[in-house]
């Protein structure tokens, strides 16, 4: 990681802050819980209207019809055109 610092004493580094968000993700055939990562002072909406093929989220589980875990991950990559829709999921233990 590196640090720069302007003439008045502000820094500066590559690493990018972001906010974790649970989500809920349906796509075309299955309904993924997991955590999408939100540049800090941005919403959930903006990273959505990002133009990358692809939806990162960290912390997955994918869910059966019957809403039991399926599967895990630590990350998963979605594309962005099988997603039907996508919710911040503010009852994250009840799928656990």
């Amino acid at each position: 990681m590196t640090f720069e610092y302007d003439d008045r004493g502000k820094f500066f580094t590559d690493v990018i802050s972001k906010t974790p968000v649970d989500v809920l993700v349906q796509t075309t055939t299955h309904l993924i819980q997991g955590v999408v990562h939100v540049q800090k002072d941005e919403r959930l909406q903006d990273e959505l209207d990002q133009e990358s093929n692809f939806l990162a989220l960290t912390d997955v589980r994918i869910l059966d019809a019957d809403g039991k875990i399926s599967y895990k991950s630590d990350f998963i990559a979605i594309q962005r055109q099988q997603i039907i829709w996508v919710i911040p999921d503010e009852n994250e233990e009840s799928l656990s």
